[in-house]
């Protein structure tokens, strides 16, 4: 399981005396201890590693937005910071799906559903991230489907 690896690796950089990227780890579990806070409401149960990836996804996005303003900015050491906490998050999240791999399962479920026009964007995207949500760049794959759709 990924949490497992994570408090492990937590461990390994607390010994090594890695002070930053400790920090970034412990920001790591942080977020998956809210998460499962807010889940204990829910109803649905969902997989342990799912709902990881999901936080270590949407912290990663946070990290690519953060650096992209950092440098229009003209504030690199900010930017490198941010850098740093991504290298270290982008360990535990499983490998994407390349553009092409993503172009062709979009090709797949088109042909699956029907879809031909954009208003049928909505149940590609849905039918897209239920097969493919853990390994699925959305917005990439979001691009590919308008252009597939248009």
């Amino acid at each position: 399981m990924i949490r497992d690896d994570i408090k492990a690796a937590t461990i390994t950089a607390m010994k090594a005396k890695e002070k930053d990227r400790t920090a970034t780890l412990r920001q790591i579990s942080a977020k998956i201890k809210d998460r499962d806070i807010e889940e204990r409401t829910s109803s649905k149960e969902i997989d342990d590693d799912a709902l990881v990836t999901s936080v270590l996804q949407k912290m990663a996005k946070q990290r690519r937005e953060s650096i992209e303003m950092y440098e229009t900015g003209g504030r690199q050491e900010l930017a490198d910071k941010e850098k740093a906490e991504l290298s270290v998050i982008d360990e535990f999240l499983p490998q994407m799906m390349s553009e092409a791999e993503t172009a062709a399962a979009i090709e797949a479920i088109k042909a699956e559903t029907g879809a031909s026009s954009m208003a049928d964007m909505g149940k590609v995207m849905g039918a897209l991230k239920a097969k493919h949500g853990a390994v699925l760049d959305g917005k990439l794959a979001s691009g590919l489907v308008k252009a597939a759709l248009s």
